[in-house]
C-alpha cells in the first residue's frame, strides 16, 4: 500500500441518545447517532415516536398546499 493516502484508522466511541456507548474502530472520533441497536424498534420489537411531522408541514408550505393537499 502507498504510504500517506490512508487516512488514520483509530479506536473510537459511538453515542446514541438513549445512553448507550459501543466501542469500535473507525476514521472519525466520537460519533453520535440518535437511534443504535439497543433502542431501534426493529431490534426491541417497541414502537419509537420519530418527529417526522415536521418535514411534511414545511414541505406543503414550500409547495403551497393547505393541510388536505390542495394547491391554494
Amino acid at each position: 500500500m502507498k504510504e500517506g493516502i490512508h487516512p488514520n484508522y483509530q479506536q473510537t466511541t459511538i453515542k446514541c441518545a438513549c445512553g448507550a456507548v459501543i466501542a469500535t474502530g473507525s476514521t472519525k472520533q466520537d460519533i453520535k447517532v440518535e437511534i443504535c441497536s439497543n433502542c431501534h424498534p426493529f431490534y426491541t420489537g417497541r414502537q419509537k415516536l420519530v418527529d417526522t411531522g415536521g418535514r411534511v408541514d414545511r414541505f406543503n408550505k414550500k409547495f403551497g398546499f393547505d393541510q388536505n393537499g390542495q394547491k391554494k
